[in-house]
């Protein structure tokens, strides 16, 4: 993808691909050498490398609602291009390749200029640099809604128990 076009979409919800396991949802954060940052509800914050994406869509009259409330103090890693990104996951649990038949799980142990190296359980797996189509780590929004509806189905949990005589 061109990083002209792409970074005039910073800040706006865009869908990647139009369908299938591989398409999200989300706002893109930022754009930068060979890659870019993709907000999403679900998933976090997702890295794509720019040349395995098919399409980017975004809704010009109406938008693309997301539901996001992203934090003024909301930081993820960034790098000047994708490899440094993947240096700076070192060592964190991480999804490669999300929604596709070829996805993979664990801790990202080793990166070099041919393939990174993840570690699930006994299993030692060796991506292919080129094959890595998106990465994303455990970094996501809190949903304020979603703790609101904790606390009130706790505090309904609560009332039942007092009327049960508990």
């Amino acid at each position: 993808m061109n990083k002209e076009i792409l970074s005039s979409l910073v800040g706006k919800a865009v869908k990647v691909n139009r369908g299938g396991h591989d398409s999200r949802v989300g706002q893109l954060l930022a754009v930068e050498e060979d890659y870019f940052v993709l907000l999403t509800k679900e998933d976090g914050v997702l890295y794509y490398k720019g040349h395995h994406v098919k399409s980017l869509t975004d809704n010009t009259k109406k938008g693309l609602n997301l539901g996001l409330v992203i934090p003024e103090d909301f930081e993820y890693i960034n790098g000047h291009c994708f490899q440094d990104v993947l240096h700076d996951l070192k060592y964190h649990w991480v999804t490669v390749n999300r929604g596709g038949h070829e996805k993979y799980q664990g801790v990202l142990d080793d990166i070099n200029d041919d393939y990174i190296t993840i570690v699930y359980n006994e299993e030692v797996i060796r991506v292919a640099m080129f094959h890595i189509r998106n990465i994303s780590y455990d970094k996501k929004l809190e949903d304020p809604n979603e703790k609101e509806k904790e606390e009130k189905d706790q505090h309904n949990d609560e009332d039942k128990k007092e009327d049960a005589g508990e």
